[in-house]
């Protein structure tokens, strides 16, 4: 085979070509850090590197997300606190209502620092979220969730919330209606109600206080009513079983004393007349906590009330602020639980995100200790072909000849 001049010049200058061409390559590596430029450099490690980045920024879009919902929430729990220490103010006031000394004028007084109480906690119940919304407008609304008109407060808002819309579907606000109107009637399990005498229609001459369950497994879910005959020292009740129409107790009626049926307990006190009457209901999710307000300042203002009206009145807006505040703990409890949450899937998106940086990093990375080894074999390589081309160039027949 000949090898011409022309043809090992070539040669030489496409092996100088070449090596200047990985020294080039291996410099960019170097100075970006980085072994894939181009998806050519490594396809494999390209789509894995890619995989990676989509992953990352899905992640990124679920922890803004998760951050919006971190923020309602905790302006909503903290909300909700303000809204029970105002409650709490309220029962207490209630309680001192109940003083046999006050004067009609003295529970007006009262009566007006749980109105002034109630305003405020109206201005927590359409609490904005600091981005045009309202933290207890449900599905959202673009006006304030509670609205106070001559009826009484209503909720303007939808049931429900808002989510954001990515995978985990964090909520964004609180069903105000679940917050504030849904609170379990009487004592959670059946309600109490004094009725008119059947004889002269004025309120009863006792009172009956909230009950409770004696027996959960005797329960029947029916409602009832306590019928009082006679008169003291006779004084008789008769219970009667609204459902079925049955008598289920009876007996001589002695103030203070419990009345125990159907898995069921409760307690009249007061000089009872002949003709006073008491129906016992299944509690209701349907308690709304501005009804319940309103209910107890109108109370309290009425005047020339009997002393048992007052005691009646008094222990049954106690428990109707105690139901609220249940209710409002109960939400702000299930606030608690879903800031945990949050705090749960955080740490679950920063350790996947965390993976495919790994990921990431490992697909298209560089090696530097590797990479700059190999650009200093590939600049030994490039320097000895070099030297050769220059000994190639002397290997010339004319110059041989001279």
């Amino acid at each position: 085979m000949r090898l011409s001049t022309a043809n090992m010049f070539d040669t030489s200058i496409a092996t100088l070509q070449r090596r200047q061409q990985q020294m080039q390559n291996s410099q960019t590596q170097l100075t970006s850090g980085k072994k894939i430029a181009n998806a050519s450099d490594d396809p494999t490690g390209a789509a894995r590197a890619e995989r990676a980045m989509a992953t990352i920024s899905r992640v990124d879009a679920n922890q803004r997300a998760l951050e919006a919902s971190r923020n309602g929430t905790t302006l909503s729990e903290a909300a909700l606190g303000d809204a029970n220490e105002l409650l709490q103010q309220m029962r207490e006031t209630m309680v001192s209502a109940g003083n046999a000394s006050y004067s009609d004028s003295e529970r007006i007084g009262l009566a007006n620092k749980i109105a002034g109480l109630r305003d405020q906690l109206l201005a927590i119940a359409n609490r904005g979220d600091g981005a045009g919304g309202f933290l207890f407008s449900g599905q959202g609304s673009s006006d304030p969730p509670f609205l106070d008109q001559a009826g009484g407060v209503r909720f303007n808002g939808m049931s429900g919330s808002i989510q954001t819309g990515n995978i985990d579907n964090f909520p964004l606000t609180v069903d105000g209606r679940m917050a504030f109107e849904q609170a379990r009637s009487g004592n959670g399990n059946f309600e109490t109600i004094p009725k008119p005498n059947t004889i002269t229609g004025a309120q009863p001459k006792g009172w009956i206080d909230a009950g409770r369950v004696s027996d959960p497994a005797a329960l029947t879910g029916h409602s009832y009513q306590i019928n009082i005959s006679g008169t003291a020292p006779a004084t008789t009740y008769d219970v009667l079983d609204v459902d079925t129409g049955a008598s289920v107790l009876s007996g001589a009626y002695q103030t203070g004393k419990a009345i125990t049926f159907d898995g069921m307990s409760v307690t009249i006190s007061g000089n009872l007349a002949d003709g006073d009457q008491f129906d016992l209901a299944q509690s209701t999710n349907s308690l709304k906590l501005f009804d319940v307000l309103d209910r107890t300042v109108a109370e309290l203002r009425m005047p020339l009330r009997a002393g048992a009206e007052i005691t009646q009145s008094n222990s049954g807006r106690v428990r109707d602020i105690d139901a609220v505040m249940v209710n409002l703990q109960n939400v702000r409890s299930q606030l608690g639980e879903r800031l945990n949450n949050l705090d749960g899937t955080e740490s679950r998106m920063a350790a996947l995100k965390q993976y495919n940086q790994a990921e990431r990093s490992a697909a298209e990375d560089l090696d530097m200790v590797q990479g700059i080894s190999d650009f200093q074999n590939q600049q030994n390589g490039y320097d000895t072909a070099l030297k050769t081309y220059a000994m190639v160039q002397k290997m010339s027949l004319f110059q041989y000849i001279s």
